[in-house]
């Protein structure tokens, strides 16, 4: 009989003496993570500082409290994140400190430093050899995190258009790639470049080991997609967004993708998980806006194990009520004829619901079967 996962829960619900940070470190502790070694071990505390104009991000306090519980235990942690392969105020490691400080997040407001894992313009990754997965054999991951002795991912728990939802997994496998990383699991395909964008400064040459881009006779970039490998380092080298991704994989394939990325980050070290289920937005964090909450907050989840994690969240999100004039509503009340949302509304899946593309299930069982986590798990109060 296989063996449950404990997941920790603790709700929303404060008193007075009884802070929501309070109640986190009261969870991890409960939760175990005083177990790990963390005697002068380098923690990567994986977070999402969020999208400038995006307000649904997790506060830094929790970030705080967390790093407050991991000190005493001789901890070297800090905050890290990879930049982004979309365009955004998260690109390139500079922006993405001027955000994340223009989002509360620096060393007086969290007790640590912050380090953007794949470097400057996110070529600074770590090759991850795997064996037994179907998509990935060479993760491309964020330097940073794979230098760290422990991983820490401090997740919000909200929907996402390509995923159905974003957790551990997504900030595990998604969130560690660096932007090569990112391109893999995204986009099967090349990359293009986009000529009115172009300024012919030919850095994107420079970065190639393909020899695969050359320069017509305007200094316009080109790019040979017969030597052209798709690993995505000109789109990291172009400070002018003039080389794009042009195609992408299909949902499924992405949430699978990014469950081998998460095994390469979690495989063979100490690990810890936290969800915080507040806000769940219908977007990722990404966004430079966040919607109206789909659901009521929920709750705080913890484990070692991320499968479980999510899959509680997962469970504990499609119990919950639907929030009035949310997207989910709306697309709710669309299905039943703009009438009433109906009286099986509790136990629909919201994220699918919300974005019928995709399917949460494809990620968790994946992940499971690689050998991230089990899905099953015995939930704990605290």
């Amino acid at each position: 009989m296989k063996q449950k996962s404990p997941v920790y829960f603790t709700d929303m619900r404060t008193r007075p003496g009884l802070s929501l940070p309070d109640k986190l470190e009261r969870l991890v502790r409960r939760a175990g993570i005083e177990t790990i070694d963390f005697e002068r071990k380098f923690v990567a505390v994986k977070i999402h500082f969020g999208e400038l104009g995006n307000l649904s991000f997790l506060r830094p306090n929790y970030a705080k409290r967390l790093v407050d519980v991991l000190k005493p235990l001789g901890a070297k942690p800090f905050l890290t994140d990879c930049n982004t392969l979309y365009v955004g105020s998260r690109k390139n490691a500079l922006d993405h400190l001027d955000c994340a400080m223009e989002n509360g997040f620096g060393p007086l407001s969290t007790g640590c430093q912050i380090i953007i894992a794949d470097g400057l313009k996110g070529t600074d990754e770590t090759i991850v050899p795997l064996a037994g997965t179907e998509y990935v054999r060479e993760a491309k991951i964020g330097h940073a995190i794979m230098d760290a002795d422990v991983i820490i991912s401090l997740n919000h728990f909200k929907g996402h258009e390509c995923t159905g939802f974003g957790g551990a997994i997504k900030n595990l496998g998604m969130g560690c790639g660096s932007r090569a990383g990112k391109m893999e699991q995204h986009n099967a395909g090349k990359p293009q470049v986009n000529e009115s964008k172009c300024r012919k400064c030919k850095t994107c040459g420079k970065e190639c080991g393909q020899d695969a881009i050359s320069y017509d006779e305007r200094g316009i970039a080109r790019i040979d997609t017969d030597k052209c490998v798709g690993c995505g380092r000109c789109i990291g080298a172009c400070n002018f967004d003039a080389i794009e991704n042009t195609s992408g994989d299909s949902n499924e394939m992405l949430s699978k993708k990014m469950a081998e990325y998460a095994l390469a980050v979690v495989r063979g070290r100490p690990q810890f998980h936290i969800n915080i289920v507040t806000q769940v937005s219908p977007f990722c964090d990404c966004h430079g806006e966040n919607d109206i909450p789909i659901i009521p907050d929920v709750g705080m989840f913890a484990s070692f194990d991320a499968v479980a994690v999510d899959q509680a969240c997962a469970d504990a999100c499609n119990r919950q009520p639907v929030m009035g004039g949310s997207v989910l509503e709306r697309v709710l009340k669309k299905a039943a004829g703009d009438g009433a949302a109906g009286e099986n509304e509790m136990r629909c899946d919201h994220f699918t619901t919300v974005f019928s593309s995709t399917n949460w299930r494809d990620t968790l069982a994946h992940a499971e079967k690689v050998g991230v986590g089990t899905r099953d798990y015995e939930l704990v109060r605290v």
